[in-house]
């Protein structure tokens, strides 16, 4: 716990001297018992439980005043508190090779019962948006929290040949800043070298975008997951580094082989293999994570971990307001149980 005023700690040096004051002030009060013909006799009338309950309201005003001092010096912790996240972008790989049955009962179909647990157990609040991707991307779901119109989206995937993995960040980005004019078709033809985000309706360049930190913007992330490399569109970096550029996380999930192996289906074969290495720059390059799903098990785990980070967050909060109101229940707390026992405050 760090504190912004820390000079207001000099002020808790205040507390022994009313302990000091309080026994004073028992003492005090003993002597003038003395005048009673007999002192055991009020020992007795008071009972051992009261000369316990006397001393309860003054600790717990000591309290309160300790946590009103410790507040004026404006504390300030690491505390878990809601995400504003406010849209989540699922871009899915419908290659080929997500038929592959090493995950059971399939890649796509472990992917999709991942997808459609992760998306129920989000908050109702928050938007999720599809886009399905093999040779090419393309939206299958804009941002809606319409969950049964992302079940639907999700279950309508036609797998097709190819992985054009920067292509869905590209897409992505895109649906996520509909206005900012990023072309996808610019970017593949090598005529526009401005992060793709430069070109408006007319095709005229924009001047006026800056690029922010990576990871700053906490209202919108991209979770992508593809079980192969690229083969077709956009570099992947390239399109990690405009995602960077506008602060958005992409997190990226790896399925299926590592290694690489030839997948067999349907009378044909194909040599597939994870690219690790590009997942894990892409995840790094836009201050995000790369997670690895050997099994559907893992995968849903992986897909719980997302949850819990996309809709919480630990942040270095003032906590002063909340050790104000502790100082003001512990005051309250002992005037009432010393009005209550004794018929007066402390």
């Amino acid at each position: 716990m760090n504190f912004l005023w820390p000079e207001f700690l000099w002020l808790l040096l205040a507390l022994p001297v009313l302990v000091l004051l309080y026994v004073w002030l028992l003492r005090r009060k003993k002597k003038m018992a003395l005048r009673y013909a007999s002192l055991s006799i009020v020992r007795e009338a008071m009972g051992a439980g009261q000369t316990v309950r006397r001393h309860i309201p003054p600790a717990l005003f000591l309290l309160a005043m300790a946590a009103m001092l410790i507040a004026a010096a404006r504390p300030v912790a690491v505390v878990t508190l809601p995400s504003n996240q406010q849209t989540i972008i699922l871009a899915m790989d419908v290659s080929g090779s997500m038929r592959a049955t090493d995950v059971q009962p399939s890649r796509i179909v472990a992917a999709q019962n991942a997808a459609k647990s992760f998306i129920s157990e989000l908050p109702r609040n928050v938007k999720v948006g599809i886009v399905a991707f093999a040779g090419s991307a393309q939206v299958a779901q804009l941002p809606t929290v319409n969950r049964e119109d992302l079940v639907t989206a999700i279950d309508r995937f036609q797998l097709q040949r190819a992985t054009a993995t920067g292509n869905a960040i590209v897409i992505s980005l895109a649906t996520l800043f509909p206005d900012a004019g990023i072309d996808l078709q610019s970017l593949q033809s090598g005529r526009e070298r401005q992060r793709g985000f430069a070109i408006d309706g007319d095709k005229k360049e924009k001047k006026d975008f800056v690029p922010v930190a990576p990871g700053s913007y906490t209202s919108a992330a991209i979770i992508m997951l593809t079980d192969g490399q690229r083969t077709t569109g956009v570099d992947p970096l390239e399109a990690a580094k405009l995602a960077a550029d506008r602060g958005v996380r992409v997190y990226t999930v790896g399925i299926g082989t590592v290694d690489g192996e030839t997948i067999g289906f349907e009378g044909w074969s194909m040599r597939v293999r994870l690219d690790e290495e590009t997942l894990k720059a892409i995840a790094n390059k836009t201050s995000a994570e790369y997670y690895y799903a050997g099994t559907a098990g893992d995968l849903k785990k992986v897909y719980e971990t997302l949850s819990s980070r996309l809709t919480v967050e630990k942040k270095e909060t003032e906590i002063s307001a909340l050790l104000a109101m502790a100082a003001a229940v512990l005051a309250l707390l002992s005037a009432g149980l010393s009005l209550l026992w004794f018929n007066r405050i402390l």
